[in-house]
């Protein structure tokens, strides 16, 4: 019997080195050449694990002891570590967790290897002073529990909630709303919903922080269009948590892993929610995206202003814009900003936003940009630059096409998945010289990581 096939069973106990760490912030352990990953344990560590999974080329397991702990280890973690997402690196020092995200972005191109990857000069990680309490939103389910509402997140591998509100990256306005909202629920005994009976309406808590306001809008999301004892939970609302100016109610009656449903209302208060970032506003509705760490939001934008270097007659273009936050960063320094954006709503948000930070020359339309942009080109528009941010699956392979066919002279491409911006780098390197890659900490002790790449296309051969 060779190595490779030696029999293992659930529940066995193995002693392994640590050699390294996975995308997702496990450590990794090695038996008979076959991958163990062990969450909450660091390279350099001995630990006995019990295996917890097997599958055709790895293991899972869990850490049952160590004896020896890697002087990158945090001892000090918060109390919700190991039982809740959002903390997977908590255990590692801030340092080592700066290092190991830029290390994220080189393993990424090291497995997809894009032209003259070896070459590529990816800068040190841009982390935080404070890596706690960044999170501007909340986005937390609600479950009876023996009598008891319970507000927070699940718990890791399963559908029951915990209680969350003092998780630590979450903003102080944030959970000092959610530990004055819990009682007032119990108080006029709304019904909460129950996924194995599909019975109850109360399903998610959603408030979002305005650190420019200091105020803060909040969604309920329902399993039913109605809202029971409305009045007196405004009226409650109003008199406890006066930090919060609107309410709206999003129906959705699908099971409980689609948080959000199609249908938001306004029940009470303002419509939009007020940001500002680097001295300009933007009007944010519930749905609306926006980057969850204000701090490290200026920072990207600031970055990526300096990086476009913007001229007067340049014409930008803002792919996947969102609200047109980029965009608009962008607009009073440029001729025009084109914007495209799939959802209707975020295309509504962000010409409002244009129009309210005075800009005539700034865009947005509804579609995709590798449809919009030959429109544009034979509008005789010749865009000098383009700015993408896409989410987690990259860029759509049309658009890759297009830029590689005819993109403008300069993108600048913002990622939140290492390995996406990876695989898209090796369609777009044979015709863009990558300058640089920024990894930027919008996520402390979690394993995301968010990139900044600059491309200049290349000169044409005559």
């Amino acid at each position: 019997m060779s190595k490779d096939t030696l029999p293992i069973k659930i529940g066995q106990k193995l002693q392994l080195e640590i050699k390294k760490m996975g995308i997702n912030g496990e450590g990794i352990g090695y038996y008979h050449q076959k991958l163990v990953f062990v969450p909450q344990v660091l390279p350099g560590e001995q630990v006995q694990c019990e295996i917890t999974a097997i599958q055709p080329h790895f293991l899972r397991g869990k850490c049952l002891t160590r004896t020896h702990d890697s002087s990158l280890r945090n001892h000090q973690v918060p109390t919700l570590y190991g039982k809740v997402g959002g903390l997977e690196l908590a255990h590692l020092k801030y340092p080592a967790q700066l290092n190991f995200k830029r290390l994220m972005v080189k393993q990424a191109l090291q497995h997809f290897q894009p032209q003259g990857f070896r070459h590529y000069q990816v800068l040190p990680t841009i982390g935080m002073d404070e890596p706690w309490h960044y999170r501007n939103k909340a986005q937390f389910q609600l479950q009876e529990q023996a009598g008891q509402v319970v507000c927070g997140l699940y718990q890791n591998h399963s559908h029951q909630v915990v209680d969350s509100l003092t998780m630590p990256t979450q903003s102080c306005l944030t959970l000092s709303i959610l530990q004055r909202l819990v009682p007032i629920i119990q108080q006029l005994q709304l019904p909460i919903f129950d996924e194995e009976h599909n019975s109850g309406i109360f399903k998610t808590l959603v408030v979002r922080e305005s650190t420019f306001t200091k105020t803060s809008q909040l969604t309920v999301i329902t399993n039913s269009r109605k809202f029971p004892k409305l009045r007196q939970f405004l009226a409650l609302l109003n008199a406890q948590i006066p930090e919060v100016d609107a309410l709206f109610q999003n129906y959705n009656p699908a099971p409980s892993h689609d948080v959000w449903g199609a249908e938001t209302k306004l029940l009470w208060g303002k419509e939009y929610l007020v940001e500002q970032i680097n001295n300009q506003q933007f009007a944010l509705s519930p749905r609306a995206f926006l980057q969850l760490n204000p701090i490290q939001t200026q920072k990207l934008y600031q970055l990526v202003q300096k990086t476009i270097d913007p001229q007067p007659d340049d014409i930008l273009v803002d792919a996947y814009a969102g609200v047109g936050t980029i965009g608009i960063s962008l607009a009073p320094k440029v001729a025009q900003v084109l914007g495209s954006e799939t959802i209707p709503e975020a295309v509504h948000d962000a010409n409002l936003n244009a129009q309210q930070n005075h800009l005539a020359n700034a865009h947005y339309t509804v579609g995709a940009t590798e449809e919009l942009y030959p429109k544009w080109l034979a509008q005789g528009l010749r865009p000098t630059s383009l700015v993408v941010d896409p989410p987690r699956v990259g860029l759509a392979n049309s658009l890759v096409e297009l830029l590689v066919k005819s993109g403008p002279a300069k993108v600048v491409y913002v990622s939140c998945n290492p390995s996406t911006l990876a695989r898209d780098l090796r369609q777009l390197a044979p015709v863009y010289q990558v300058q640089s890659i920024q990894p930027i900490d919008m996520f402390p002790q979690t394993p995301h990581v968010e990139s900044m790449t600059v491309l200049e296309r290349k000169k044409e051969r005559s």
